[in-house]
């Protein structure tokens, strides 16, 4: 179903022709109530519990981001990751202002996002408290410094190409100048309602 510019579903707009020819009047019709569970909220209402909520609901996969910063290697779990664009090839992330390693990412010129494994939970969940400690995996510095992980299902080496604020938020793109990817059908780590599991596809359900 397609949507206009408000939100509405066309299916719920009547447009009349008024009198004058080339003038068109939109009468909107009221939303049918449907029989669900959903429960409607403002996001205005300065209910963030609950927008993080619905968010949440959005099953996605995990990665961690890496930059070289002049105190050392940084490292920050991210599930905000899309890819953007083939040619040139983009990605992109998200990291919170508020968070104290925000300034590092947003400034690096180049910076490496890792793709996980269902086996790489201790990864991410050691990236997600905080940043510098790498003790106990396996990692190098490519060829810009920056930190690589072993072991992930792929691998994005990117140059920072643009940043955007975005509200509590800023917007990283990142233009993929190297890639690595793992052929062995290896499952990824996934993220839905504050807590990791593995996909499963229904053939192996």
């Amino acid at each position: 179903m397609g949507f206009a510019n408000n939100g509405y579903p066309r299916s719920k707009m009547a447009i009349q022709r008024a009198g004058t020819a080339g003038q068109i009047g939109v009468h909107m019709a009221p939303l049918v109530a449907m029989n669900d569970d959903l429960i409607p909220f403002s996001p205005d209402s300065g209910d963030a519990t609950a927008l993080r909520r619905a968010f949440g609901r959005f099953g996605t996969g995990v990665t961690v981001v890496t930059v070289k910063t002049t105190q050392g290697p940084m490292g920050m779990t991210a599930n905000s990751f899309a890819s953007v664009s083939l040619d040139p090839p983009l990605v992109l992330w998200s990291p919170a202002i508020s968070s104290k390693r925000h300034d590092s990412f947003t400034a690096a010129a180049s910076f490496c996002i890792h793709v996980l494994g269902a086996d790489q939970e201790e990864l991410a969940q050691r990236f997600a408290t905080q940043g510098h400690d790498f003790a106990g995996f396996d990692w190098t510095e490519d060829a810009a410094g920056v930190p690589t992980f072993a072991g992930c299902l792929a691998r994005f080496h990117c140059n920072t190409y643009a940043v955007h604020a975005a509200g509590d938020h800023s917007l990283i793109l990142g233009h993929v100048r190297q890639a690595a990817l793992r052929e062995d059908g290896a499952s990824g780590l996934m993220f839905d309602q504050g807590r990791y599991g593995r996909f499963t596809p229904r053939d192996e359900a």
